[in-house]
């Protein structure tokens, strides 16, 4: 009989025990000492992790398949904030509901890198001067913010140099192939077809890189926040009769009751197309990073105008 004083099953466990707890005070110990990296947006989140890779850690504070423009932070999340070494964000306002957590980050004096700081902003289209968020969709104002991102990156502790500079040049190698792929694929559409009718003012970047028109948008404003009134609709309706306009892009994260009413309105034969264009994905669909958003909505309004 084996003693419950002496029991060498149980010695042996407490013995492989001893490593595992080790390595994961380990893991954790290496963890604590990696900077802390916290982004506002699901989009800007994939960029620096293809930027630092593991020599940080990043926080994204926006999940997938939300609207940027109404998303509000948890008590936990602002937290991650306070403690952040680096906070990166869009700016021009697109991260409405974040609005007093980012001036607080400021007037604390952290570390704050704001993307749009480092575009040429362009105005939304049809606005009296507002300024336009979404830089994203023109791949070569985001190399200008990758550009600028890399350097404040390398600022932080524990960040190497020469591994930081490699990922951010591979990645910039990615962007600028996209920035090809994505005029490649638009030439395949006729100019007089390339009119774009989206649920809100979204594609202007896209619209100046590529060459398109931006016939008007659903929500006639940056932000998913407004709304449209009767006369609105009855202009952009008229507007789309006139440009014989062949699609409505929507995002995929918001309803399309206004756009289909839309179409309705101008008593044409409209195809209602979902983008990617605010929020990835979440991982394993089809935008589930910045590089994969790009080009399933590259493929979308391709596949839409071009016939």
């Amino acid at each position: 009989m084996i003693s419950r004083k002496n029991n060498p099953f149980k010695t042996l466990s407490a013995l492989l025990l001893v490593p595992m707890i080790l390595t994961g005070c380990a893991a954790t110990a290496h963890e604590d000492q990696q900077p802390s990296v916290v982004v506002t947006t699901n989009i800007l989140a994939d960029v620096v992790q293809n930027l630092v890779g593991d020599q940080a850690q990043v926080h994204t504070l926006m999940p997938a398949n939300v609207d940027p423009h109404s998303f509000e932070i948890s008590a936990q999340q602002a937290a991650l904030l306070n403690d952040a070494d680096l906070v990166v964000s869009n700016g021009l306002n697109l991260e409405e509901g974040l609005q007093h957590q980012l001036e607080a980050v400021d007037a604390a004096g952290k570390e704050h890198f704001v993307a749009t700081d480092h575009v040429q902003v362009l105005n939304v289209s049809g606005s009296s001067g507002a300024a336009d968020p979404h830089f994203w969709t023109d791949p070569v104002q985001m190399i200008d913010v990758v550009d600028a991102l890399a350097s404040d990156l390398q600022e932080l502790p524990g960040i190497q140099a020469e591994q930081l500079n490699e990922d951010t040049q591979s990645y910039r190698g990615e962007l600028t192939e996209l920035e090809q792929q994505m005029a490649d694929s638009f030439n395949q559409i006729p100019e007089e077809s390339r009119a774009l009718v989206t649920n809100h003012h979204v594609f202007g970047y896209l619209s100046k890189r590529f060459g398109f028109r931006t016939v008007g948008a659903v929500i006639p404003s940056g932000t998913t926040l407004a709304s449209p009134s009767a006369a609105d609709m009855a202009s952009l309706a008229e507007a789309i009769r006139t440009s014989k306009v062949s699609a409505i892009f929507v995002e995929s994260a918001q309803p399309d009751k206004l756009a289909r009413a839309l179409a309705d309105e101008a008593n044409i034969d409209v195809q209602i197309v979902h983008l990617y264009s605010e929020s990835l994905t979440l991982p394993g669909e089809p935008a589930d990073s910045y590089l994969k958003m790009m080009q399933v909505n590259t493929e979308k309004i391709t596949q839409a105008l071009r016939n």
